[in-house]
């Protein structure tokens, strides 16, 4: 994500995908990092499907969804009215308004728009961090806490959001702690098969902290464990296949 200039004291703009995505967040507290990224390049949606995000933020997932896959319709559900105004202003500054909407809306009790069922891909990038874990932070933030510290919802209310909008056999994808697989699964298991889990590892050899995985509502394909991706050289610097996603929005295949 390169940075240009400051539109406001509390509003930095910046861009997205080497500068093909144009995207304003706040100056401080929850800012883009690669994993929403990350989370569109995964979502293997095709011309005229309708895909939905739950907890949509500043709209960077989605924008980059669309920048890849032109002819698909997109809407963003948010529950932090700040944080939604400015997804509406990326996709006014990005000319994707007709495509891509944000709603206003928590995934406990979704608007009019979600309609049960209604979706071909549900995708989301939940907050990743149970109330008991984040305490004791000191670099404490409203919007960052909200994004990154589950609230009463929790990660099964956000799995069965997921699911509640999906179409039969349409595709869940999401990205969250390599720790918390198992709870992931279990959850899962639930209400989809077809489950694959594709591991992101910070380098060659060391172990993943982040995945995504992928699910289909409604089928009972087994599991299947993904080579992943290896998203630094040794030295520190991307690797090829990350800089691909990061700068020109190349799919990952799980």
């Amino acid at each position: 994500m390169n940075q240009t200039a400051a539109i406001d004291p509390a509003t930095t703009e910046d861009w997205l995908l080497n500068g093909q995505v144009r995207f304003h967040q706040p100056a401080t507290g929850y800012r883009v990092a690669i994993d929403p990224i990350l989370l569109a390049a995964a979502v293997p949606a095709i011309a005229g499907e309708v895909a939905l995000e739950l907890g949509s933020g500043t709209g960077a997932a989605s924008l980059c969804l669309h920048h890849r896959v032109r002819d698909c319709r997109i809407i963003g559900l948010e529950n932090d009215a700040d944080m939604l105004e400015l997804a509406c202003d990326n996709a006014r500054l990005n000319d994707v308004g007709d495509r891509v909407a944000f709603v206003y809306g928590d995934v406990a009790s979704p608007p009019a728009e979600i309609a049960a069922h209604s979706f071909d891909h549900v995708f989301s990038n939940p907050p990743y961090l149970q109330p008991a874990r984040a305490d004791g932070r000191t670099d404490s933030h409203v919007q960052r806490d909200a994004a990154n510290i589950e609230n009463s919802v929790g990660l099964s209310g956000w799995i069965e959001a997921m699911v509640a909008a999906v179409k039969p056999k349409g595709r869940l994808t999401m990205i969250h702690r390599a720790d918390r697989l198992d709870e992931l699964l279990s959850e899962l298991r639930r209400h989809a098969g077809g489950i694959v889990v594709f591991p992101l590892w910070p380098k060659t050899g060391r172990p993943a902290k982040r995945v995504l995985i992928s699910a289909r509502f409604g089928v009972a394909s087994p599991l299947r464990i993904a080579p992943g991706l290896v998203l630094h050289e040794d030295s520190g610097a991307y690797t090829g296949a990350t800089r691909a996603v990061l700068e020109n929005a190349a799919p990952l295949v799980i």
